[in-house]
């Protein structure tokens, strides 16, 4: 095995700085050059949003295992595991679950009603105008949730590669200019790439990011006889925490329990509801290869996460204790690939990495883009009559601010647990969107106060109780709101108001309003469970 050594000021400097650098450097180049070669054609909305619909389904399978498998799965779960053992592993469980919600409830649906946007299907029957802007402005707040939790990854990846400790008390330091100049390379993608491009990066970043993780697991479990058992007992023994048991993270108090049960909730509910995947069912043709493309996406998302508990229990057991910790839990994995393979292993494990943060944030960005541009500029500014040209310009801008937020969110989330930050964005998902999005599909009755209500009060009550949490307050004995992750209670509260906004809406429409809000309930359930008149070609209205 082979021993790292500790920087100045606690900070883990693995491995040949300047060949992590390269290997990372190398990846950027030949995605970039990948991305210019494929989206000089990305001039139309539909070519910049949905490149065209024109993937197969096992092709935009592995894009959104590219899309789900952020940072959170590599560096934040695997480091969960490798701390607190079982209750980190069920992270993983709560992530892999919620695609069935997805591939059940919402794939097919969502590709034959919507054009674009989640705001394509929440408004197909409802108002256009404040319907769409609710639809951005959650798009935006859930993208940014999950855009602190890739920045975080990348700040605490830079770190354990050069050295680079984050300086106490300040905010800007060495490891903030390396979150900025990922931003930049994000910004680059989109702008260039539109969703073409960010979805071949995105393939050749799954795959890559699949292979490394198969080496290490099969690695490590060859160090143990290919004995699980013999695995989970090594950590356990190194371990000061006891990784077999459950209860390290959750379960020691009522409040941790409840906890838990909050953060499954959102974890299993979230995924239908995080507007980066549901864009992805419209770079498909049909609603048929939308589903294809859950079906890719759930095996290779399982077979993943199956690899990241040998991979947490693996680091348990080898790394060394002085290492790792509670306050560098994402170098989990990295540390681990030092000592299987020494500075290679590091180096192309580190890049790995580097392009999962960079493929999901392009992901994160275009869909943030996407929404505003064609729901709040196309729909709500110009009135569905935007000039020639001019959406995609938007769009392009608005991933420009979208990158600067960004940077500055993420040095400010340095430091934070990435899979807790995604955890935390999976809350807003599905308090914000998915009551929403359920309503609109299944709910004849379901109106426009309704959708209000239930988008806008969800959001809300989330992000206010987030604010209120130890997640902001540092610690449970502090914080006005007990619980870390508040789906519990922001999850049921957001339908409940979406069934109070209904009947409060109904109560003030006509006659006349009541009957073409049932015609086009009817015409929106014969489309989206038959398909019949769906189309990318005109957005519906």
């Amino acid at each position: 095995m082979r021993t790292g050594v500790l920087a100045q000021g606690g900070t883990a400097q693995l491995g040949n700085p300047y060949l992590n650098i390269g290997i990372f450097l190398g990846f950027v180049l030949i995605t970039l050059l990948i991305v210019y070669r494929v989206s000089r054609s990305a001039t139309t909305a539909s070519d910049y949003y949905a490149a065209g619909s024109s993937f197969t389904g096992p092709q935009n399978g592995v894009a959104i295992s590219g899309d789900y498998l952020s940072a959170a799965s590599f560096l934040g779960i695997a480091g969960a595991i490798a701390v607190n053992g079982y209750d980190g592993f069920l992270y993983s469980i709560g992530f892999l679950v919620a695609w069935l919600t997805a591939l059940l409830l919402v794939a097919e649906l969502l590709r034959n009603v919507g054009r674009f946007t989640l705001g394509d299907v929440l408004a197909f029957r409802m108002k256009q105008r404040p319907v769409r802007a609710a639809a951005a402005v959650s798009t935006l707040v859930v993208s940014f949730f999950y855009l602190l939790a890739q920045m975080a990854g990348a700040g605490g990846l830079i770190s354990l590669l050069l050295g680079i400790p984050k300086t106490p008390g300040t905010i800007f330091d060495g490891q903030a200019l390396v979150i900025a100049l990922v931003g930049l390379v994000m910004i680059v993608y989109v702008l260039y790439g539109g969703m073409r491009g960010t979805t071949w990066v995105q393939i050749i970043k799954a795959t890559l990011l699949v292979i490394g993780a198969a080496v290490m697991t099969v690695w490590v479990l060859g160090l143990y006889g290919f004995d699980l058992s013999a695995l989970l007992g090594a950590a356990d023994q190194v371990s000061p925490a006891n990784l077999i048991n459950a209860g390290n993270q959750y379960g020691k108090t009522i409040t941790s329990r409840i906890d838990f049960l909050s953060l499954a909730v959102a974890l299993v509910l979230g995924t239908a509801g995080l507007p980066h995947v549901l864009m992805r069912f419209y770079t498909v043709p049909t609603a048929q290869e939308a589903r294809r493309s859950v079906n890719w996406a759930i095996w290779i998302i399982g077979i993943f996460y199956l690899f990241t508990l040998v991979i947490g229990y693996g680091a348990a057991a080898i790394v060394p204790p002085n290492l790792l910790s509670s306050k560098n839990v994402n170098d989990a994995a990295p540390l681990l690939a030092f000592e299987l393979g020494g500075t290679l292993l590091l180096g192309v494990v580190s890049a790995i990495a580097f392009a999962t943060i960079l493929a999901v944030v392009a992901g994160l960005t275009i869909t943030s883009a996407a929404s505003f541009a064609h729901d709040v500029y196309a729909s709500v500014i110009k009135e569905g009559r935007p000039e020639p040209g001019s959406e995609v310009r938007v769009a392009r801008r608005t991933a420009l601010v979208v990158g600067v937020v960004a940077v500055i969110g993420g040095i400010l989330a340095n430091g934070q647990n990435v899979a807790f930050l995604v955890a935390l964005a999976f809350a807003v998902a599905a308090s914000a969107n998915l009551p929403t999005l359920l309503f609109s599909l299944f709910w004849k009755k379901f109106n426009t106060t309704g959708a209000l209500f239930s988008t806008y009060g969800g959001l809300v009550v989330c992000v206010v109780l987030i604010l209120l949490s130890p997640v902001v307050f540092g610690s449970a004995g502090e914080a006005i709101f007990p619980l870390s992750n508040p789906g519990i209670v922001s999850i049921p509260l957001s339908f409940l108001l979406g069934v109070v906004g209904t009947f409060v809406g109904a109560s003030r429409g006509d006659a006349a309003e009541q009957a073409e809000h049932e015609r086009k309930a009817a015409e929106m359930e014969v489309r989206s469970m038959t398909g019949a008149g769906s189309s990318n070609t005109a957005a519906p209205h």
